[in-house]
């Protein structure tokens, strides 16, 4: 099992996916934001440094951001595959991920990117809601990713609630920021021949999106 890397606009259901695939094929999922708050959380020199950075609405550099991610990676629970959840998110950074495998020797793995229309995608935001406890996100208009019971999260049974940027006068430019940023890292994964595009359709099942990446990593 290699690596999979999501490229994913806002509402494509990568949240979905990274759970699904990380329960059927028993790999970690893991989020650059999730290790920055457990590095904060751990109660580490750099997490101390990271907090001050962090609750003043700073950016980590990128050397910090990559030493985390190198920690991660060469815990046991990576050596049959992961899950690379917000990274990366540029050119620059796609090469640093690349030259950390080198490193580490680990393969580049599956780039997959869900395609989603923007119209779609405004829809689908109507409707989430997500757990600030565990970050499990739902969604009231997908019959299969509601919750189970109404406004409570299936993992850890803490209340739901709605994002505050979750509504139309953000979505649009959310949705457009993301696509310039990530256009030259679309078309640089496409040159290197490992990117696969997956059309995000309105009335199609997160189950059905599932059985669609498990074709790509199984072929």
């Amino acid at each position: 099992m290699k690596s999979i890397i999501f490229i994913s606009p806002p509402a494509a259901g990568k949240g979905t996916q990274s759970k699904l695939l990380s329960e059927y094929y028993h790999i970690p999922h893991i989020s650059m934001g999730d290790l920055l708050r457990n590095e904060v959380a751990c109660g580490s020199e750099l997490g101390k440094k990271l907090k001050v950075i962090m609750d003043a609405g700073g950016l980590v550099d990128a050397n910090t951001t990559l030493e985390l991610l190198e920690k991660r990676l060469m815990q046991d629970d990576c050596k049959n595959g992961y899950i690379l959840d917000g990274y990366p998110r540029n050119l620059q950074q796609a090469n640093s991920y690349e030259e950390l495998l080198n490193k580490i020797n680990k393969e580049l793995g599956y780039v997959i990117f869900l395609d989603i229309d923007k119209e779609l995608a405004a829809k689908r935001i109507a409707g989430r809601i997500v757990c600030p406890n565990c970050g499990s996100s739902y969604n009231l208009y997908i019959e299969d990713v509601k919750p189970k019971e109404e406004n409570i999260c299936d993992r850890c049974h803490h209340k739901l609630e709605k994002r505050s940027d979750d509504n139309e006068a953000t979505i649009e430019k959310r949705f457009d920021t993301y696509m310039e940023n990530t256009k030259d890292l679309l078309d640089y994964y496409k040159k290197l021949n490992v990117l696969t595009t997956i059309k995000i359709k309105e009335n199609e099942t997160a189950i059905n999106v599932f059985e669609k990446i498990k074709e790509i990593i199984n072929d």
